[in-house]
């Protein structure tokens, strides 16, 4: 199997141990706190999970630094996007003492974590421009990641971390939710090697669904992991909880048994385009694929990006930065000439009017109207569980009735 990104085996933040788990949040409920936001809650879950190998915590401000401009860490580790613990208040905390780290997104705040603080250092605000600019493309707030990112604060708080709970992600999404660790363990328990991953933050298509399958033959895979985003996302996505069902169905009802894995992460979406499907592919690389589908405008958001950007980037690593490989994708759609899914590129005859397209706006008026897509977009048995989704949030009063 795939050796872990810069490391021989796994190294997760959870303290597994249950004893050892449990002593640890006694101790945390004395020591100084400080309430982390959804963002560095999100990196702390990956840490924990072994997804961020072989990361042993937060990044200070030239690590930071450093990978937003060139990509890797001082001591030299491929890595795309800073891992951060940014704040707006570190009142109360000191340098070389532990300090227990409280979830913002479960009721009570409990700890998530206890940090051995090696640095609390204020990011500047050319500090903070050159990293927002390095790692999206752009400073313009439009940009959800961008906007999210510039509000986290300005102090950051570095050093190891213990990971004492995974959040809400392995109560919410018990049956999906998985680590890196278990990932990698189910995929030696089935013998595969080549294996596909598949990210996804939205239900799947048709298209999307026989871009896994083109991707399975096309690599002699042994199978594939749609592996979604469970984390937060911009307002009007789909709710994880209405994209895991969706896409159990699709697989229960359209794929072979014991050829596809579903799973989902921790993490809430960056929007980052480029360096995002470079992130995406290190952590894939960790939980066990040797192919990461990276297809148009991977992880992108609006026009930020060019379609095929984020293929573009993995032409540009050093040799020997990552050990997975990328499957580079066309934009996919149903071609009436012949009567099944292809990649837009594979077909010069074709004409825009030879595709069934179309736009997420006019899909999410069908659903809402009860109107499933042609069979030709979606599958019936997903658009039925997207249907009553968007009926049930149109029945919903609006704010303030």
């Amino acid at each position: 199997m795939i050796k872990p990104h810069g490391a021989d085996v796994l190294a997760p933040r959870y303290v597994a141990n249950e004893t050892e788990r449990n002593a640890l949040l006694s101790e945390a409920e004395f020591l100084p706190s400080i309430l982390l936001n959804s963002a560095a809650a999100a990196n702390a879950v990956m840490l924990g999970a072994g997804y961020f190998t072989p990361l042993s915590g937060y990044m200070n401000v030239a690590d930071a630094m450093k990978v937003a401009t060139d990509m890797h860490t001082t001591d030299g580790l491929f890595w795309p996007v800073p891992v951060l613990n940014l704040t707006d208040s570190v009142e109360g905390i000191g340098v070389n003492r532990r300090i227990a780290l409280r979830d913002p997104n479960v009721a009570g705040n409990p700890v998530m974590a206890v940090i051995e603080v090696a640095a609390i250092e204020e990011v500047s605000d050319e500090q903070m421009d050159t990293m927002t600019e390095a790692i999206f493309g752009t400073l313009d707030e439009a940009h959800p990641g961008v906007a999210t990112f510039r509000s986290l604060g300005r102090y950051a708080v570095s050093g190891d971390i213990q990971v004492l709970s995974f959040s809400y992600f392995a109560t919410e999404f018990g049956d999906t939710f998985k680590t890196a660790v278990e990932i990698r363990d189910q995929i030696g328990e089935r013998g595969w090697k080549t294996v596909v991953a598949f990210q996804t933050r939205n239900p799947m298509h048709l298209a999307h669904e026989e871009l896994c399958r083109m991707a399975q033959e096309r690599l002699n895979a042994d199978g594939i992991v749609i592996h979604m985003l469970l984390g937060r996302l911009k307002a009007g996505d789909i709710p994880a909880s209405v994209r895991d069902a969706c896409i159990r169905k699709m697989v229960d009802v359209y794929f072979p048994e014991n050829t596809v894995m579903v799973n989902g992460y921790g993490f809430d979406m960056l929007y980052a385009g480029p360096r995002e499907a470079l992130l995406h592919a290190v952590f894939r690389q960790n939980m066990g694929a040797s192919h990461l589908i990276v297809g148009r405008d991977h992880a992108g958001v609006g026009d930020f990006y060019g379609p095929f950007d984020a293929q573009g980037i993995f032409d540009e690593l050093p040799e020997g930065a990552l050990a997975i490989q990328i499957f580079a994708a066309d934009h996919t759609a149903w071609s009436k000439k012949l009567g099944r899914v292809v990649m837009m590129r594979e077909v010069e005859d074709h004409t825009p009017e030879d595709y069934v397209f179309l736009s997420g706006t006019r899909v999410r008026e069908m659903l809402s109207e009860g109107i499933a897509p042609p069979p030709e977009f979606s599958r019936p048995e997903v658009a039925e569980i997207l249907m009553e989704h968007y009926q049930l949030e149109a029945r919903q009063p609006a704010v303030g009735e």
